[in-house]
């Protein structure tokens, strides 16, 4: 156990949001949630962020927080892990914790990526995979490479294009109850069955968005009513032909391992989850991978509707990446976000009575992986 806990939690609306910078949205977020856990005293801050220097031209974010907060001489820190930049600053705000050095942390994530074209925030998004390969001189993309691992999986199992088709319904209605998501807007399965092609089999509706947007928690060793009981991190294949499985993402799995070993606790006993559905590929394979229903069967979970809100897993309640929208540096802070409102029961889609839940959240296409447990106590 970790012995930290969260005392405040603060989020932007997400999407496409012109009238703001990426200052404005991270300094936002920050302020809600220093207001949120009281105003106190902050010892650390950690940003989790990806393209900032690439497409917006800004680095040294943690020390504009501190700064523009009025937050004193405290140390700050940039994060990037790629899509797992989030969760990986989190990670860091509970080690610096654990180690004796902080009291209490300010951990935020920011991105800015609607102002750019999308040929520059796919340029800067590759840089999240090995480019020195083979594989990226072929012309490998994120939705190439999991548009290939749908279409083994149809190839292995009875899953169709409408399992995947399912998944992004249910993270659209789950984002339509959501005010800070980025789709409102609801959706139909023949509109998600019939949208523009990506890559075969991955269409428009199978693939999170650009998107606007900051997330930001505050961490402390004073007690509170919610416990991180688990944080872990791990390191997986960078490059599609080092896969020894291409239905396997090791990082997922391993991650999720550590967690349950460090929270003394399985599977069965998590209420509520936020996942890295990138694609919806990517949340099939992920219910797999953390031990919610049997490899290969993840498909048949979801055709019975065992994840949405009104069953026994319920994933991205939020809207996940796929409606809430992937503001990449802050996607890993803003599950954080939808848990702890989900274990205080004032939720979008409140489950009933949750006590444990679980947030992952990964970079590259399995090249990190961070799992956070939470308690309610």
């Amino acid at each position: 156990m970790t012995k930290t806990y969260i005392h405040g939690i603060g989020m932007t609306k997400f999407g496409s949001l012109p009238d703001f910078s990426m200052k404005d949205l991270l300094l936002k977020a920050c302020s809600e949630a220093l207001k949120d856990a009281g105003r106190p005293k902050i010892d650390a801050v950690f940003v989790g962020n990806f393209l900032g220097g690439s497409i917006s031209n800004q680095e040294i974010l943690g020390a504009i927080v501190a700064n523009d907060l009025g937050l004193g001489y405290v140390p700050s820190t940039k994060v990037e892990g790629a899509c797992a930049s989030g969760g990986i600053a989190l990670r860091q705000g509970i080690l610096g914790i654990l180690s004796g050095e902080y009291e209490t942390v300010l951990v935020a994530g920011v991105e800015k990526m609607k102002h750019a074209t999308t040929a520059d925030v796919t340029q800067g998004i590759n840089a999240a995979m090995d480019t020195i390969t083979n594989e990226k001189s072929a012309g490998l993309t994120f939705p190439g490479f999991f548009g290939v691992l749908a279409n083994r999986y149809f190839y292995e199992t009875g899953a169709t294009k409408e399992h995947l088709a399912r998944v992004a319904l249910k993270n659209r209605e789950n984002g339509v109850n959501n005010p800070l998501a980025q789709f409102p807007k609801p959706t139909t399965l023949e509109e998600i069955m019939n949208a523009r092609m990506i890559t075969d089999p991955l269409g428009l509706f199978d693939c999170s968005p650009m998107t606007d947007g900051a997330a930001a928690v505050v961490i402390s060793r004073k007690k509170s009513p919610i416990h991180i009981l688990a944080s872990s991190q791990v390191s997986g294949p960078t490059k599609m032909q080092d896969t020894k499985n291409l239905l396997s993402i090791p990082a997922i799995g391993e991650s999720g391992r550590i967690a349950y070993e460090k929270a003394g606790l399985g599977p069965k006993d998590i209420d509520v989850v936020e996942i890295h559905d990138c694609f919806s590929m990517t949340e099939i394979i992920a219910i797999e991978e953390l031990g919610f229903f049997p490899k290969l069967e993840g498909w048949k979970a979801v055709e019975e509707g065992r994840t949405k809100v009104t069953g026994d897993k319920p994933v991205n309640t939020s809207g996940g990446l796929l409606s809430r929208g992937h503001p990449i540096g802050a996607t890993g802070i803003a599950q954080i976000y939808q848990l702890v409102r989900q274990l205080r029961g004032n939720a979008a889609n409140q489950v009933k009575e949750p006590r444990i839940a679980l947030a992952q959240n990964l970079g590259g296409t399995g090249s990190y992986s961070t799992v956070h447990i939470l308690e309610r106590v």
